[in-house]
């Protein structure tokens, strides 16, 4: 009777309820029709060899509070995104699975190392890096063309770009040279390049000499004719003031492809890297990344592993890298033919990738321990109350030093 009901079973189709379902989950918007395209193209048929089913369910809304409260709940998937800005925080819980026994050493020295290290917290590896962004320079060749005025390029200083930039703003009116913003995210790279470090041995922020002397330039900035706040410009973002054609110059990743794809199609623009610090002739950026990671309490840990190789496995890196949707960790993907195709896109992907090298300068991920934003946030005020001109140099970073102080408990 057991045979028949199994041979009914198999007939009727539902012998595929002996698959093993992983559930996997990330944040929506356009990452939606990303992760449903990979699957389908790449990463399910791989598995349906395995007896594997990905069941994506992906999340609208404050994605982060939802990923704790489901894994305090019991009811969190068996992989989901872990964006590294809050993965320290994460990983401390305990409620995320270190990887070491799922992947060989072999395996994890084929993902570039800054995002590996990225993703390592007290020696153990809980994410595998699915993709990355650095920060670069993008401008309008148009408006540098109606000015008359040379290109940003890779040898420039803090100093020759922002000459290029005030001769931009000065000689067309409407248009700033560059929008700033109060905003560590694009303000750090410039601090790291002068040799400032956000926290010293003691696990303790010092905002010293050299931060002060990137400080003071990029606060400078507007008052000096080189740029306008973003803000004034009606804007939050450099992306934004650039695709509007407010501003010649942004700092931004490889993200801003699409929003111009989408509200600038036919604006002219060349990508560099961030300027040299004139001092130190070294550059800085940040390197933002998110990871695949596993639930501690998942009940099928050895499927999910199957899962999160497919997910970010070489194939999986090529279709994504293809479509200009997000650059890729692996290391072998440097020199992939994409990155040298003409267009302004494959420019802008092979700049943010080369950002996370040696080229990229001093380079740091885009987290800061387990403060996440209540780090930033003395510091994204210093910007604010010096760019405005509610506070000068002295006082607002002798607040934002009380401030961290405060916080990290340094006396």
């Amino acid at each position: 009777m057991r045979k028949v009901v199994w041979i009914l079973l198999a007939l009727s189709g539902l012998g595929a309820l002996a698959q093993t379902q992983v559930r996997i989950s990330g944040w929506g918007g356009t990452d939606i029709a990303i992760v449903n395209g990979l699957l389908k193209e790449v990463v399910q048929p791989k598995l349906d060899k395995e007896g594997i089913r990905v069941v994506y369910e992906p999340i609208e809304g404050d994605y982060t509070q939802w990923l704790f409260n489901a894994l305090s709940a019991g009811t969190a998937p068996d992989l989901f995104y872990v964006d590294i800005f809050w993965s320290e925080s994460l990983f401390a819980t305990g409620k995320v699975e270190p990887l070491d026994r799922y992947f060989s050493k072999q395996e994890v020295a084929a993902f570039l190392p800054n995002l590996v290290q990225g993703f390592t917290y007290g020696g153990k590896l809980y994410g595998i890096p699915k993709d990355f962004n650095t920060l670069a320079l993008e401008y309008n060749k148009d408006l540098f063309d109606e000015a008359g005025v040379k290109y940003p390029n890779q040898q420039d200083t803090w100093e020759t770009l922002e000459a290029k930039l005030r001769q931009v703003q000065s000689k067309l009116k409407d248009v700033a040279g560059l929008c700033v913003v109060a905003d560590f995210a694009r303000f750090g790279p410039f601090a790291f390049a002068t040799g400032w470090k956000p926290f010293d041995e003691k696990g303790q922020t010092v905002l010293d000499q050299n931060f002060r002397r990137a400080f003071e330039w990029y606060t400078g900035l507007v008052k000096r004719g080189a740029a306008r706040f973003a803000q004034d410009l009606g804007e939050g973002w450099t992306g934004g003031c650039f695709g509007g054609e407010k501003a010649a110059v942004a700092l931004e990743g490889a993200w801003i492809a699409g929003f111009l794809r989408d509200k600038a199609p036919n604006l002219k623009y060349g990508t560099t890297f961030l300027p040299l610090d004139p001092v130190t002739r070294k550059r800085g950026n940040f390197v933002f990344t998110v990871s695949w990671s596993m639930n501690a309490a998942s009940k099928n840990k050895e499927a999910a592993a199957k899962v999160l190789k497919a997910l970010t496995s070489p194939e999986a890196q090529q279709w994504v890298l293809e479509r200009g949707l997000a650059i890729p960790s692996r290391k072998a993907l440097a020199n992939n033919p994409y990155f040298q195709r003409p267009g302004k896109e494959p420019e802008l992907n092979r700049i943010v990738f080369q950002g996370s090298s040696a080229q990229g300068g001093v380079v740091y991920p885009f987290k800061f321990r387990g403060y996440g934003g209540d780090w930033m946030r003395p510091i994204n005020d210093a910007l604010l109350a010096v760019i405005t001109g509610q506070k000068g140099v002295d006082q607002a970073l002798k607040d934002a030093q009380a401030a961290l102080d405060r916080l990290t408990g340094r006396k």
